[in-house]
């Protein structure tokens, strides 16, 4: 069968009913809709009947099996009708949608985005980096009645899914943070970037809505004449342009136009665009500007996203959620301006195609130009190009590393620990800066 409009409206008077959504059983809450999907190493629908014994109001399965369990709301594809429930639902509700996407900085300009804003209104925000074609319609069913604006993170891997996010949420206003080298093997190369990146400015335009720019962005500057409705943000020109004054604890920023000066607890001039946005996004929607700065101060970074730790010898900067060779290179640029003994433990890039190898060796290039003292990596792709950089300490794994690194002293560095999510360069925060180190 397939997820009509009949279908759909009958489900959500089960959702409404509901305390929300779960797709996973270890997970669920009383009264919650269980969701059975299945990948390709899973398959949900054989957990029908444990959701339902864990309090499940209903479970919405595809598994024929499943049709004789009372609460089981069959489908053709619990998938489809999860994005066709989340876009229903959407309907229903008045808040705006403010979609945000982009290689670099996406997390961190929705919360900075929903930090300004709930100085005036009632805001949801995507949790954590529920961003793909599970997590933008999660988010969009936790959007309630008393909700007046709503930001919905978006990533993609590939060209093609931002367009198919946007016919879930179907958002009024959004925003690209920058087009930058990520998941270039998923995007077939920069151009295909650009292709999947702008296909919200591409709903924007159609459904006239309401496009933040940033105009510093070599590639969106440039985009700004193909919009009626815009605000740009970014370079000098531009109403929002956030000028850095120190980067010691933190930035400490200008804004000119409204001669105001601002601090952030973030690492790194590379996120004075994600402050620009989010001071930009609060103007438009007449949030008082010195409020929205002093909300941007309080904001404490945290899921390993331009973290400043300060250890007993050593001051770390903590930025191993991902990496991608854009990101890389801005927290290396950052690194380079510290003072003190620098050290760079970086860890490999993934998805990265047929540049593997030019990516990795151009990021350790830039690192010995930068000066900086310390350049350690980690993990396949970066050990088959260290070969050329005798200066480099590289390692095939983190056990090797971790070994290395505790025999270190740390008195007065600053360390950079940056990698790729699936190389959880975190784990190496207790060795680095250990108590028993010289």
């Amino acid at each position: 069968m397939n997820t009509n409009e009949q279908e759909l409206k009958k489900l959500y008077e089960i959702f409404l009913q509901s305390t929300g959504v779960s797709t996973d059983t270890r997970k669920i809450e009383h009264r919650q809709v269980f969701f059975c999907l299945k990948g390709p190493n899973f398959d949900a629908n054989t957990f029908a009947q444990a959701a339902l014994d864990a309090g499940a109001l209903a479970v919405v399965s595809d598994d024929a099996a499943n049709a004789s369990i009372t609460g089981v709301h069959l489908t053709e594809n619990v998938l489809a009708t999860l994005q066709g429930l989340a876009r229903y639902h959407r309907r229903q509700m008045p808040a705006h949608v403010l979609a945000i996407t982009g290689s670099n900085g996406k997390t961190t300009t929705k919360e900075l985005v929903r930090e300004a804003l709930v100085c005036k209104y009632r805001v949801y925000a995507t949790e954590g980096n529920l961003n793909n074609h599970i997590g933008v319609p999660l988010t969009l069913l936790r959007i309630r009645p008393e909700t007046e604006i709503a930001i919905v993170e978006m990533g993609a891997n590939a060209v093609g899914e931002i367009a198919s996010y946007c016919l879930i949420a179907e958002p009024s206003y959004g925003m690209i943070t920058n087009i930058g080298k990520a998941h270039l093997e998923g995007f077939g190369g920069v151009e295909g970037i650009i292709r999947g990146k702008t296909e919200l400015f591409d709903w924007l335009r159609t459904h006239e809505g309401m496009v933040f720019l940033n105009g510093a962005d070599r590639v969106l500057g440039k985009m700004k004449w193909r919009f009626s409705k815009v605000r740009s943000y970014g370079t000098a020109e531009d109403d929002f342009h956030c000028e850095p004054i120190d980067e010691a604890g933190g930035l400490r920023y200008r804004l000119p136009k409204y001669s105001l000066e601002g601090h952030c607890q973030l690492e790194g001039a590379y996120n004075l665009p994600n402050i620009a946005a989010a001071l930009c996004i609060a103007d438009y929607f007449e949030v008082p500007m010195p409020e929205a700065v002093d909300a941007i101060a309080a904001y404490q970074p945290q899921m390993q996203r331009s973290q400043r730790i300060q250890g007993k010898r050593a001051s770390i900067i903590l930025d191993a959620y991902n990496a991608n060779p854009s990101s890389m290179a801005a927290a290396l640029e950052n690194l380079a301006k510290q003072p003190g003994k620098r050290w760079a433990i970086l860890g490999d890039m993934y998805e990265l195609g047929e540049d593997t190898d030019k990516e990795h060796t151009a990021l350790l290039q830039m690192a010995m130009e930068a000066g900086i003292e310390h350049i350690v990596v980690c993990g396949a792709h970066f050990m088959r190009n260290a070969a050329a950089f005798p200066q480099v300490q590289a390692f095939a794994d983190k056990d090797a590393l971790r070994s290395f690194l505790r025999k270190q002293a740390w008195e007065g560095a600053v360390i950079l620990i940056k990698g790729s999510r699936g190389m959880a360069m975190e784990s190496l925060l207790d060795v680095i800066d250990y108590e028993g180190n010289p």
